[in-house]
């Protein structure tokens, strides 16, 4: 038996009215999914601990059978782990992204507005040529800078404290002064930054070719070392990552799951679909991996742009170039196979956000004989009286076999 996860990050929404009162998931074009849901079991899960933050950090380390009560220290943490950072047990890692603030002239830096969190998607090429530009300015012993993946990076604070810090995607659109840190030094990092990065020659190039200039540094998600068990100990299934996110990557390095790196693969809507598809298939039937987990950002991201039509065909994208070449290969195989398709959380338009609301999943198994009228959606997952309490039971279930 082989065992496959697809998680559409932020693809759970709610009804839109220019979708006919549909959701993004509801509304897309997919007829993977459509041939799937009828012989699936479908219903929902909650994957965000009461109380706890609904991040695609706590959320996945629940889907993937880590309880974020007992395992989580920040989001940080895990993304240095994917990176390489190395991490003392009284450092504190923070995310640092490579924002867009509103440029006008002459105001104080609390009164511009944050316009963008991940400045268009930055490459990572470019985003490595300006936190350099930066941290050759406010690098020292104590705040050391690591390049991550196109706008999301790491700063490592020796003998640090677990501030609370305000993600940017949380305030999009909003001026920032009541969102900045408390602490002094990380407010005085983000002032200078701007400083520093607004005139960068690379930021007037890319207004130049109608690009948002990548003019801040961010700092948010703080945590301490984490230390996750070992995935095969706690489940005896040999397993595979594949995102472009360094928070997936991290969590697997931590959980002692492989990571799979597919070219092209970027966290954006133009990501490399069929090479995460491949990567899969490769893992399972060419290497002998029992367990495939598919992270696909790029509904998410849709989702904090606020664009219906891009979310939609982010699904879309996910069905038809991502789950069908899954389809036809595994059906061709022979193998008996287990598919488990869910958000990790919803990030509704409306909001441009993270909640912690359920999310709906959808299991296949290949051996088991079933004929539901259902389609795979939020309403319909709602109305199946299928739930799953808590998100970290989910994976045992999946290798359960029901």
């Amino acid at each position: 038996m082989k065992y496959i996860v697809m998680l559409g990050d932020g693809m759970a929404d709610e009804p839109i009215e220019a979708l006919g009162g549909k959701t993004p998931l509801e509304y897309a074009d997919t007829p993977t999914l459509d041939a799937y849901a009828p012989r699936s079991e479908i219903g929902m899960v909650d994957t965000i601990p009461e109380g706890m933050s609904p991040g695609s950090d706590t959320a996945n380390l629940s889907v993937i059978g880590y309880n974020p009560r007992e395992y989580y220290t920040g989001r940080s943490p895990l993304e240095a782990l994917s990176i390489g950072v190395p991490m003392k047990e009284t450092d504190v890692a923070l995310r640092c992204n490579i924002v867009t603030l509103s440029q006008e002239e002459g105001i104080p830096y609390e009164q511009r507005t944050i316009i963008d969190h991940s400045s268009d998607e930055i490459s990572t090429e470019d985003a490595e040529v300006l936190l350099k530009a930066a941290a050759e300015v406010l690098q020292n012993e104590t705040y050391q800078f690591y390049v991550g993946t196109s706008y999301r990076h790491c700063l490592i604070w020796a003998n640090g404290s677990v501030v609370p810090l305000t993600p940017p995607h949380d305030v999009l659109g909003q001026v920032i002064g009541a969102y900045l840190p408390k602490d002094a030094r990380l407010r005085e990092m983000q002032e200078k930054s701007y400083e520093i990065l607004s005139r960068h020659p690379l930021n007037i190039e890319r207004v130049k070719k109608g690009l948002n200039p990548a003019n801040s540094l961010w700092f948010w998600g703080a945590g301490t070392k984490p230390a996750l068990s070992s995935f095969y100990e706690k489940y005896h299934k040999r397993g595979v990552m594949i995102s472009a996110v360094d928070l997936l990557k991290g969590i697997a390095v931590g959980a002692g799951i492989d990571n799979k790196t597919v070219e092209g693969a970027n966290g954006g809507l133009n990501t490399n679909y069929e090479g995460k598809a491949q990567a899969a298939l490769d893992a399972l039937l060419k290497e002998g991996y029992d367990f495939a987990y598919i992270h696909l950002e790029a509904p998410d991201e849709m989702g904090h742009q606020g664009s219906v039509e891009r979310k939609v065909q982010a699904i879309a994208n996910m069905d038809q170039r991502i789950l069908k070449p899954i389809r036809e290969a595994m059906d061709a195989s022979g193998e008996e196979y287990r598919l488990l398709v869910l958000p990790d959380h919803p990030t509704p338009i409306r909001l441009r956000t993270h909640v912690a609301e359920p999310v709906p999943y959808l299991l296949y198994d290949s051996g088991k004989k079933q004929n539901h009228s259902w389609h795979y959606n939020e309403r319909e997952a709602a109305e199946s009286g299928n739930r799953i309490d808590r998100g970290c039971d989910l994976m045992g279930y999946l290798f359960s076999e029901g």
